[in-house]
């Protein structure tokens, strides 16, 4: 069964990443490309500043490059979304009302309470709140996704399987160091960034400070709305760091549980977790969502950013803190985990939980 996937955004450096890893993978063939008006009739390869270090793909460079409106990909199964906040809202909601899949890397649904804000790897439970979603909208089998921001995605995925195993988190303090393609391009300007490293990044703190609290919460019995962590407070300091791809965050962590668990026992639960991606057998589902590194010095974004194919967090330096009660360091990679990947192994999820209707063609 082939599945025909359209991509917004398609020239930018997420609409990149979807197209590389589409292009590869067993079950999505790419349909359809959409970008701005300027770029909309021309062939992909001629309209694109292509800045992934693997060539395009030969299937897409000849493929004329669309406006992004939802008669255009009325024949795709799926369409992910790279597509700029600036213009994603409107955009989004249109290809929604017609009935159609969406799944965005964007922020502007994040905070919507029908919109699912799923990290593939941590919160699949809340695909149940589709139904819902679809009723709202009289959708027969359209609905809409987000992914979390590129610095939660790694956040929460660690955080999962402490808050499972040991009960509520009490306080989360979370420094990240951002790779510059976090930016997408052209990003920060080389004076900005090199030999530097630039304390703000202007929404990113807010973001995770909140999305860990949907993302980590639950849903109500009538499966109609989400429900936000009330007992876990994050604080959280972003940093952009002159590295290319993957974001180092340093936490630590304070349970409500007393005493806290041991640091033995924080690194046997991070091993042994399995997400749900990986019980349903998802193509791109890694073999461990969570890679404990015994070494002093790792992880390190050029070491372990490619870890079970950019979609593990590398987890390093697990001990105890003086001031809250464990800390670690855990890297993830924010174009693949972070961005396009969690897009591609949402709808994998989905389809394999039957949410995702492909029609016959």
């Amino acid at each position: 069964m082939s599945i025909k996937a359209g991509i917004l955004g398609a020239t930018g450096t997420v609409g990149q990443r979807f197209i590389l890893l589409l292009s590869a993978h067993p079950q999505f063939t790419i349909n359809a490309l959409g970008a701005s008006a300027r770029s909309a009739g021309k062939t992909y390869e001629e309209t694109t500043k292509w800045k992934l270090s693997s060539d395009i793909p030969e299937e897409v460079k000849g493929m004329m490059v669309k406006n992004c409106v939802p008669e255009e990909f009325k024949e795709c199964d799926v369409v992910f979304s790279g597509l700029d906040a600036s213009v994603a809202g409107e955009i989004e909601m249109s290809f929604l009302l017609a009935d159609l899949v969406v799944f965005s890397n964007a922020k502007n649904y994040r905070r919507d309470p029908t919109v699912p804000l799923i990290v593939p790897t941590v919160n699949a439970s809340h695909f149940d709140l589709i139904a819902h979603q679809r009723k709202l909208h009289s959708l027969r089998k359209g609905f809409l996704v987000t992914n979390a921001n590129c610095s939660t995605t790694g956040l929460v995925v660690v955080l999962k399987p402490l808050q499972d195993a040991f009960g509520p988190l009490e306080s989360v303090i979370v420094n990240t160091l951002q790779a510059i393609s976090g930016a997408g391009y052209p990003g920060v300007a080389s004076l900005d960034i090199f030999d530097n490293i630039v304390p703000y990044i202007s929404g990113e703190e807010e973001k995770i400070e909140w999305e860990t609290l949907k993302i980590l919460g639950g849903i109500n019995e009538a499966r109609s709305a989400f429900q936000l962590l009330s007992e876990t407070k994050v604080s959280a300091t972003c940093n952009r760091v002159p590295v290319l791809d993957g974001h180092t965050e340093c936490v630590s962590v304070k349970f409500k549980r007393r005493p806290p668990p041991s640091v033995e026992e924080v690194v046997k639960v991070l091993e042994e977790y399995v997400s749900d991606a990986q019980k349903i057998g998802c193509y791109s589902a890694p073999k461990k969502a969570i890679v404990v590194s015994r070494q002093d010095d790792r992880p390190q974004p050029r070491l372990d950013r490619d870890s079970g194919n950019g979609y593990s967090v590398t987890v390093g330096r697990v001990r105890e803190c003086g001031v809250l009660d464990i800390k670690f360091t855990l890297l993830a990679h924010n174009t693949i985990l972070g961005a396009a990947g969690s897009g591609i192994l949402n709808a994998e999820i989905a389809l394999a939980k039957g949410i995702l209707v492909v029609d016959d063609h």
